[in-house]
């Protein structure tokens, strides 16, 4: 009987013992017959959980090992995941920046991941493989200031939902295989930064729409297949530009007199495009420029007399190697002398590095092909150099090459 009795007490703790090893793997998260229940710090983590696993699943290349973070309900640790008080509410916490800038990561697409973040400020996945098309559904992002999206390998149109977003300030898809046009209501959208180089865009610069009036500070357009001329309403309406970069593009036509309201420009870069004509006389109306390139043209004429001497002090650099032009008078000489001016390759009788005589006269012997159809735009300026008399400004007038 004793016997019977102690048999039955040691089934029954057996039974009641805790099963400690199971307990232990559930917390450590291993699949089992429970999981672990997770406790988030706020709901909005709690609604971005399930599309930070969904998109870690989707990601096939991971160099640094930035995924294995993305692990348990301390979302706001996760790399690359940052967290803060969403706006008009202090008291939340939400994911309110994501930074994957320089991870490496691959995946085929963003498309479920970045539109589900509705309180998220900062977008910058610079320098990693993302693929696919941007989705349409960013703008539901009403906090949405920087995107940054640049060095990765997104295809399709312009990303035409950002297009009306008033809050972003900044974008960058540099180096992507962006395609096609873009949008005129982009250029005349309350921006300061616009990178959209090294892509595959094609067709016109539309006119700016609107009022024409622009805050872009910094417009980079340089290394696309953009052609025909350069829109006069861009230039006009973009004084607070900073830095323009129209390089190695397919501009053609002759460079407008508009130029010269880029006054708060300390960089202007239209090099290696097909622009013709002389150079207009507005370029010295652009006191803050440092560098100005419109090297590998088709631009020609007497270097403006006016623009070297009044933007002397200024400037860094002023290159118009590889051109067709004919003449330099003795303020540009000096700034030739000190390094500053660059005119090899172009046609300037007695100039070492220059063109041969053949190239130039196969230049000059075709004048409809490359001279302007209004050649007093040239002459015309609108800065606070224009108390200069006509008399005088004649002097400064670039010289058209005549025909050999």
């Amino acid at each position: 009987m004793m016997n019977h009795l102690l048999l039955a007490l040691f089934l029954v703790g057996t039974i009641a013992l805790p099963d400690r090893g199971t307990q232990q793997l559930t917390n450590d998260g291993l699949t089992g017959a429970r999981r672990e229940i997770l406790s988030f710090l706020d709901q909005r983590l709690a609604v971005v959980y399930p599309v930070i696993q969904r998109f870690k699943s989707l990601i096939t290349l991971d160099p640094y090992n930035v995924t294995k973070t993305w692990i348990g309900s301390d979302i706001c640790s996760y790399r690359g995941f940052h967290c803060d008080n969403p706006p008009h509410n202090k008291t939340a916490v939400t994911v309110a920046s994501i930074d994957f800038n320089g991870f490496q990561l691959s995946a085929p697409s963003i498309e479920g991941f970045i539109d589900q973040f509705a309180d998220l400020a900062l977008f910058h996945v610079n320098s990693n493989n993302f693929g696919g098309t941007v989705p349409s559904k960013i703008v539901n992002l009403r906090y949405l200031y920087e995107l940054d999206i640049s060095n990765n390998r997104f295809t399709g149109q312009f990303p035409t939902a950002v297009v009306g977003m008033s809050g972003l300030t900044f974008i960058d898809i540099r180096f992507n295989s962006f395609s096609g046009s873009i949008p005129p209501q982009i250029l005349g959208q309350n921006l300061e930064v616009l990178f959209i180089n090294d892509n595959g865009f094609t067709a016109s610069l539309p006119e700016i729409p609107g009022d024409g009036t622009t805050h872009i500070l910094f417009l980079t357009l340089a290394n696309n297949k953009f052609n025909g001329p350069l829109p006069r309403s861009i230039l006009r309406s973009m004084s607070t530009l900073t830095e323009v970069l129209f390089l190695n593009n397919d501009f053609t036509g002759c460079i407008p007199h508009e130029i010269g309201f880029l006054t708060g420009a300390s960089v202007i870069d239209i090099g290696g495009n097909k622009l013709t004509g002389p150079l207009p006389l507005s370029l010295m109306c652009l006191e803050k420029v440092e560098q100005l390139n419109f090297a590998g043209n088709l631009l020609f004429g007497a270097v403006p007399e006016a623009v070297c001497m009044l933007l002397r002090d200024n400037l860094v650099n002023l290159s118009l190697s590889d051109n067709y032009f004919t003449h330099v008078g003795p303020w540009c000489r000096g700034l030739l002398e000190k390094g500053v001016l660059d005119v090899g390759n172009n046609c300037i009788p007695f100039f070492p590095g220059q063109r041969s005589m053949q190239e130039c006269a196969e230049f000059f012997v075709k004048p409809k092909k490359y001279y302007c159809p209004h050649m007093w735009f040239h002459s015309f300026f609108s800065c606070r150099y224009s108390h200069i008399s006509s008399s005088s400004s004649s002097a400064f007038m670039p010289m058209v090459a005549p025909s050999p």
